[in-house]
């Protein structure tokens, strides 16, 4: 009968395995999902591990290497700081320019203690040496031969050569200079630069200083590399320009290195791999070099797998025999758990799981409890908010009666002030009412353009009466965006700004003008004002207020919140921008999408 059926009989066995009990197929579980992914991770790991251990290495290194070079930039940028001071010195100019005076002591005086005051503010210059195009020169530490006739000096050639471009030479070699602290050749660093007339392009002077070598070894020898691996640092030539005392290799050959600004091999240097990772400086044009056995990586990598492998085997001696204690525990309380939601969902909210577990099960029994809890408490709230939804709603009524009020009274005194005859108290009472109806305009957040302009054009009446001829303003709006919809009262503090810190501020009457455009598919409306503007600083800090309103000073209050309102109600790219100028007026553009009938 069984080879007449064998769909059949697949069926039968499929549903004897799905009537086993939860605890049995559970065992089944914590075996597969803790023996078969340790073997299957002990088995990854030892593939991946080298490969990922390398690529920390290198990345680490790179990084190390990058933050050597930064240090080594600022103090090369000090460096070419220091020889624009000099330059730009009025006594130094006289002498390199020899334009000083004949009686020349004081003026000798002066320079010397300028390059004191340089050596002292910046430590790392070994000294500073000047000199002219008749091969005179000021020093405060370097000092040449009576007979020694400087420009003739390699240095100065290689800086007369470089036009004026600030130039690292490397160690000092076969030059005529002395230092008084005598520091050797292979403690200093030489750069050069010559100063050129900017009339003529002729080389009046050389400025020549030295770099401690003391601080480009602080800024390496704290970076190891393992247990015995360091930086190095050569020039563009191959010459080592640091080295530590101890080791791997003596002079680093230039062809090793690619054209690329940083990289990583391997070379076997006396007898054993050595790995090399390289970044070179585009502003020094050093390369700094990690050198470290390739020993060490591997010995990582054989501490990382064992721990693995202790790891895996604990992990599966672990699961198979707490699988069944496991299994034990997690049914009885799922069954619980199941009868309990069976409760729930016919309608019975009142029922609790009470057993006092600290594993998931307990926390899911607990979130069930709390889930509970909080479907009475949602519903209790339902109702409370429904009953204060209401009362605001009659609260809202109420408030609505002191607009009517307000727009009452200005009528009356409108049309009293109208039958005295004071047509200007009537103007001007009309522009208030106005403003306040459109201000209040009975809670709507949108209205039409036309009704904004309508309620900037009653502010600026009332300003008007205030300011007379002071105060001028041109309104320039296309009649087809009259009813394009926009965020009410957006324009009234940008306005207010402009008065009163542009118009009032500046001598004699002032202008504004108010224009609404369609530009580039959007509602742009500039407020442009020539009054007094304001300097690039405050400019910059407004500027950084309006790009970040939520965190900004109280600089600008009014515009950063019109700001924060505008990016909360239509998102990027709207809001406001502005520039300006000191003496001659102030722009504040305001971008806005064009929504609403255009005609």
């Amino acid at each position: 009968m069984a080879s007449k059926h064998p769909f059949l009989s697949r069926g039968v066995k499929r549903l004897q395995f799905n009537n086993f009990p939860i605890r049995y197929k559970l065992i089944a579980l914590l075996l597969l999902i803790s023996i078969v992914p340790s073997i299957g991770l002990s088995l990854l790991t030892g593939m991946t591990v080298e490969r990922i251990v390398e690529k920390q290495v290198t990345d680490n290194t790179l990084q190390l290497i990058g933050q050597v070079n930064k240090t080594l930039d600022n103090y090369a940028a000090n460096m070419q700081n220091i020889s624009y001071l000099i330059s730009s010195n009025p006594d130094m100019k006289d002498f390199i320019y020899e334009t000083a005076p004949s009686a020349g002591e004081n003026n000798d005086y002066d320079v010397k203690e300028f390059l004191r005051s340089l050596t002292t503010l910046y430590p790392e210059v070994a000294g500073i040496l000047v000199v002219n195009s008749s091969g005179e020169y000021m020093s405060n530490e370097l000092y040449a031969g009576a007979s020694q006739n400087l420009t003739k000096e390699a240095w100065y050639q290689e800086a007369v050569a470089n036009q004026g471009i600030f130039k690292i030479l490397g160690h000092p070699s076969d030059r005529q200079i002395k230092s008084y602290v005598q520091y050797n050749n292979d403690e200093v660093v030489s750069v050069v630069r010559a100063i050129i007339d900017p009339d003529t392009q002729k080389v009046k002077g050389v400025v020549l200083m030295d770099l401690k070598l003391l601080v480009i070894a602080e800024a390496t020898k704290d970076a190891r590399l393992g247990k015995t691996g360091y930086l190095m640092v050569i020039d563009e030539k191959g010459e080592n320009i640091y080295s530590p005392a101890k080791k791997l290799i003596e002079h680093f050959p230039l062809q090793w290195v690619s054209k690329g600004e940083s990289g990583t091999f391997i070379k076997q240097v006396n007898g054993s791999k050595t790995q090399f990772i390289y970044r070179k400086s585009p502003f020094t044009n050093w390369i700094t070099v990690g050198v470290f056995p390739t020993d060490e990586a591997v010995f990582e990598i054989r501490e990382i797998n064992f721990y693995v492998i202790c790891f895996v085997f604990f992990v599966c001696l672990f699961g198979v025999t707490a699988s069944y204690y496991l299994s034990n525990s997690m049914s009885r309380p799922i069954g619980q758990l199941m009868s309990f939601m069976q409760k729930a969902e016919s309608g019975d909210l009142t029922v609790r799981y009470s057993e006092d577990r600290r594993d998931e099960l307990g926390m899911l029994g607990r979130s069930f409890n709390h889930m509970l809890a909080q479907i009475n408490k949602l519903i209790s709230l339902t109702e409370k908010q429904e009953r204060q939804k209401r009362e605001a709603e009659l609260r809202s009524l109420q408030e609505h009666i002191k607009p009517h009020f307000l727009y009452n009274t200005l009528d009356t005194i409108n049309w009293m002030a109208r039958k005295h005859g004071a047509e200007d108290v009537a103007d001007l009472v009309g522009s208030l009412s106005r403003l306040f109806r459109i201000g209040l305009n009975q809670g709507r957040d949108n209205i039409p353009l036309s009704e904004e302009i309508e309620h900037i054009h009653s502010y600026l009446k009332i300003q008007k009466a205030r300011y007379k001829d002071k105060l001028n303003y041109t309104l320039d709006v296309d009649e087809h965006l009259h009813q394009a919809s926009m965020p009410k009262l957006v324009l009234q503090p940008i306005v207010e700004n402009a008065i009163y810190h542009g118009i009032k501020e500046r001598r004699g009457p002032g202008h504004i003008l108010i224009e609404a455009k369609e530009w580039m598919g959007n509602l742009r409306i500039r407020v442009i004002d020539d009054g007094k503007g304001m300097p690039k600083e405050k400019l910059a800090e407004l500027q950084r207020n309006l790009a970040a309103p939520e965190s900004g000073t109280n600089l600008g209050y009014g515009m950063r919140n019109t700001q924060t309102r505008i990016k909360y109600t239509c998102g990027e790219p709207y809001g406001l921008s502005i520039e300006s100028e000191e003496g001659k007026g102030t722009t504040v553009a305001i971008l806005l999408p064009l929504i609403g009938e255009v005609k």
